[in-house]
């Protein structure tokens, strides 16, 4: 099974999702994933703040580290090859890579972001610690 790994900057939680201010690219990519694992496809992320041994303990994205410093997260693996630097995987890139098929147009929530608002998680959504302003993770 093809296994993808996505190294990203250190964020608040796992997801980046939580917190007043939400970066809708996080939200995006969580869905992504979620789709991807759901489908069957071998996903993980690694959060820079929260699993830094992950990223010592790989020799690839400790170089990329020292070289091109965290700004230049997420770096996205497929099966230990570098396919995908400074940006998060689409869903059809995901689908690709995990040999998944195509997602149909309604499971690519990037298409459809122009036709409906998007909601915005909570931080009990997100499983952050739940609670009002100032409690959680972020």
């Amino acid at each position: 099974m093809t296994t993808i790994q996505i190294f990203e900057p250190g964020l608040c939680c796992g997801t980046g999702i939580c917190g007043v201010d939400v970066d809708q690219q996080l939200v995006t990519v969580s869905a992504d994933i979620d789709w991807a694992t759901s489908a069957g496809g071998n996903v993980r992320r690694f959060n820079l703040a929260q699993e830094p041994l992950a990223f010592a303990e790989n020799e690839t994205v400790r170089s990329f580290l020292h070289t091109v410093g965290q700004e230049g997260l997420p770096v996205t693996m497929v099966d230990g090859a570098t396919v995908l630097t400074g940006r998060y995987p689409s869903r059809p890139e995901l689908a690709k890579w995990a040999g998944l098929g195509a997602p149909a147009v309604e499971d690519r929530p990037s298409l459809l972001a122009s036709a409906q608002p998007a909601a915005t998680p909570s931080a009990a959504d997100a499983g952050c610690g739940g609670g009002g302003a100032g409690e959680g993770c972020c």
